[in-house]
């Protein structure tokens, strides 16, 4: 009996969400059936793997929208197809890391209406809160004989970890527990904090003045986030934290030395072009501005700016700058006044200036710039420049950003290179470099997702050299092996490279020699499980890039 009610049950939701993806009367076909446990399963696997990009509601942003009257039209062989094999506008191929049986679910899952996730507000956010060692009980002094300036951040994605990796050992010093899927870690300004924050919307502060390093508070801010940033202003210098969430469409501001949360702001709204509203607008970048107590939170699906000032918490002043529509990453120029912001999927770059509080300019580029924190380096002909590569072209665009000595060239694409192709993360670069290194992970050829390409400062004319990190590596032939997000050290001597590779394969840390271009190390160690994002202490301290 108790089967033949599920049957029932089962049949009956089938037919309820055909209704739905209708708007009227019954659709022509039925989403497939699935079983609760199937549906959860699904669910799950498409808030690890895919809501990043696609979005929690499905309306889509980085990717496509996946909502059910788009995904039915499309049918089972295109979705197993897309999902399999990728494309080069920068869909990975999830072939090795999602079994058969897994594809098989989302394929089903997405030609279902999405569930509406829960709110998440102040009571929630309190039950997650939890310090560790309290502010007393923390050292007064550095307990340890580290070089901090020279200790790396390292993402083990999959293991929900952080690994500390020593920048002149090569070794691991610790491993920390943190959230799911980390995304970045930032310093506070004083170098001490670590603050991470994982896909899970936990935000681990960690102490790095203890004899071990440790954790010493952490929080959930929602079910889904990407960005975490303290106060950085002259004298507010990591007074508070700021963490942004994909869901709920919000930020949370807290004490800096205790994540305790202060005051929780929504974010959805109309969109800067159509002006219609959007139920899901996620909190990506954030960056702590030099020039005035802000926060500067980028709000992707309205394409808005908001200028967050901390000065007063109690009456909240929000300057809201009207950018472009699904804003992303992004970094300061070389002067820490403008912060260069990618609008990826109106392939847009944003020029804010933190000073005046305004939008600059809004500046079109290549197919879905992602830049990561971008590059800044002085070009022979164009003088100081910022720059991004792209997720769906082979691009490269260096927009001026000296409007005294290079008018004719600021906030405009002064120039292009041709790079190894799309499906490209970031790009980076150092003061004390001359290289600027570009990788593709995402991109479906093997050659081009197991390499970085190299370009040399003195003559970009040139090209690029690719260089084969993931062979370097020598890991075998098991795996996907993406080599991801270029790092340099303290000095700007060494680049480090994640090669990237399923959650029970073997991944690796390549170390470079930024002036040679010469295999330098190879950070092997069990405990690196899909190591991507690594970040140096000292600049990312101090944004440096």
């Amino acid at each position: 009996m108790k089967n033949k009610l599920s049957s029932i049950i089962t049949g009956a939701s089938t037919l309820l969400a055909a209704t739905l993806i209708a708007g009227t009367g019954f659709a022509k076909q039925a989403p497939p059936a699935m079983t609760d446990h199937e549906f959860a399963t699904a669910k799950k696997i498409y808030f690890e793997r895919c809501a990043g990009c696609h979005g929690v509601l499905r309306k889509g942003a980085t990717g496509k929208p996946l909502t059910p009257e788009i995904t039915m039209d499309h049918g089972n062989d295109y979705l197993e197809g897309f999902i399999t094999y990728g494309s080069p506008a920068g869909m990975p191929n999830w072939e090795e890391t999602l079994s058969k049986s897994d594809i098989s679910l989302l394929v089903k899952y997405l030609q279902h209406p999405p569930p509406q996730p829960p709110e998440f507000g102040m009571k929630e956010i309190m039950g997650t809160w939890n310090v560790l060692v309290p502010v007393k009980n923390r050292p007064t002094r550095k307990m340890n004989n580290l070089d901090l300036d020279n200790l790396f951040s390292v993402t083990l994605r999959d293991a929900g970890e952080v690994a500390l990796i020593d920048g002149h050992s090569k070794k691991i010093v610790k491993v920390i527990k943190t959230g799911y899927a980390v995304h970045i870690s930032r310093m506070s300004s004083s170098g001490r904090y670590l603050y991470v924050v994982g896909r899970d919307a936990k935000v681990v502060l960690i102490d790095l003045w203890m004899r071990s390093p440790s954790a010493v508070a952490e929080i959930k801010v929602g079910m889904e986030a990407r960005s975490v940033e303290t106060s950085k202003y002259k004298g507010w210098e990591d007074k508070y934290a700021v963490a942004g969430a994909y869901w709920p469409p919000q930020y949370v501001i807290m004490d800096g030395d205790t994540l305790k949360p202060i005051k929780i702001v929504a974010t959805r709204g109309n969109t800067v072009d159509t002006q219609e509203y959007h139920p899901e607008p996620r909190v990506a970048a954030i960056i702590a501005s030099h020039e005035h107590p802000d926060f500067i939170i980028n709000i992707k699906e309205t394409g808005k700016v908001l200028m967050v000032d901390y000065s007063d918490l109690a009456n909240l002043s929000v300057t809201t700058i009207d950018a472009a529509r699904f804003l992303h990453d992004g970094g300061w120029d070389s002067t820490h006044r403008y912060f260069m912001s990618a609008a990826n999927k109106s392939d847009t770059i944003a020029v804010i200036n933190s000073k005046t509080r305004k939008l600059e300019k809004l500046v079109k580029v290549g197919s879905i710039p992602h830049p990561g924190r971008g590059a800044n380096f002085i070009h022979p002909d164009f003088g100081p420049v910022w720059a991004t590569s792209h997720l769906g072209d082979e691009s490269i665009s260096m927009i001026g950003t000296d409007p005294i000595n290079h008018p004719q060239y600021a906030w405009k694409v002064a120039g292009t290179l041709e790079g190894a192709g799309g499906g490209s993360l970031f790009i980076k670069t150092h003061p004390r470099s001359r290289n600027i290194w570009v990788d593709t992970p995402l991109n479906p050829d093997t050659d081009a997702s197991q390499s970085i390409a190299v370009f040399d400062l003195d003559n970009l004319k040139s090209g690029y050299k690719v260089l084969p990190i993931a062979k370097w590596a020598n890991l075998g032939s098991e795996g996907v092996q993406r080599v991801v997000q270029p790092e340099y050290n303290a000095d700007g001597s060494e680049v480090w490279f994640s090669v990237w590779n399923g959650a029970k394969q073997k991944s690796a840390i390549v170390v470079v020699d930024d002036k040679t271009r010469k295999l330098k190390a190879v950070i092997k160690d069990s405990r690196l499980i899909t190591p991507t994002g690594k970040f140096n202490v000292l600049n990312t301290q101090h944004d440096v890039y």
